[in-house]
């Protein structure tokens, strides 16, 4: 039987930061190079994946630094004369004070379950932005506790590690298919795909619209 849910957070509670990215990506290319903001994104997100995917264990490094490196790589890369420091502020005020989405002051509120964050983001930054919202999760696990990131599995280990509970006793959700749902199945935890987008579901995947649809599934968990 579920004892608990684990939640992702980022793209799950709280928007994304895709419109912030959109404005540093326009800022660079309207100080630099390049063609469009759209060039722009795709450069610095292959930037920060190539930061990110080494980023565990002795080699980890910490949220904010792999976005002011990949940051910086992409400002060099266009020859934009942007400021690293300025846009790297606009960033992480966005993960500080992130949009709430409508249904999930109501998931914590009615939600059967303990919830626990899971979240990629730096411990201060996603601590700031779950005050700023007044939300009540029973516990926050983050990469910086587990020095790893999802879908490593280390992660997943560590907040079931720190509530005492199986794999069999959680339900994950979290709108990744890759950093949630394959992360979590990896270590044997039960996942849920948030396809807030309403895109196509792969087969074997679980999902649900939003989180509002979650509450139901999870009464027949139970």
């Amino acid at each position: 039987m579920m004892q608990a849910v684990f939640l992702d957070f980022y793209g799950t509670v709280v928007h994304e930061d895709g419109e912030i990215v959109q404005r540093i990506s326009q800022e660079i290319a309207d100080t630099g190079w390049a063609a469009s903001a759209s060039e722009v994104g795709a450069y610095w997100w292959a930037a920060f994946q190539t930061e990110f995917l080494s980023a565990c264990g002795d080699n980890y490094v910490s949220q904010r630094e792999l976005e002011i490196r990949s940051l910086a790589d992409t400002i060099r890369h266009f020859g934009s004369s942007a400021n690293v420091d300025k846009l790297s502020r606009a960033m992480f005020a966005h993960w500080q004070k992130p949009p709430l989405f409508p249904d999930a002051r109501e998931f914590f509120a009615l939600c059967p379950l303990p919830i626990y964050i899971v979240s990629n983001i730096d411990r201060a930054d996603i601590q700031e932005a779950i005050r700023f919202h007044a939300l009540g999760p029973s516990g926050v696990f983050t990469s910086e506790d587990a020095r790893a990131y999802k879908p490593d599995r280390a992660l997943f280990e560590y907040a079931l590690a720190a509530v005492g509970l199986a794999p069999g006793d959680v339900l994950h959700i979290g709108d990744s298919l890759t950093s949630d749902v394959q992360g979590a199945a990896d270590c044997g935890i039960p996942a849920l795909w948030l396809n807030r987008g309403g895109r196509a579901v792969p087969g074997g995947v679980d999902a649900a619209d939003d989180l509002l649809a979650v509450l139901g599934m999870l009464k027949s968990l139970l």
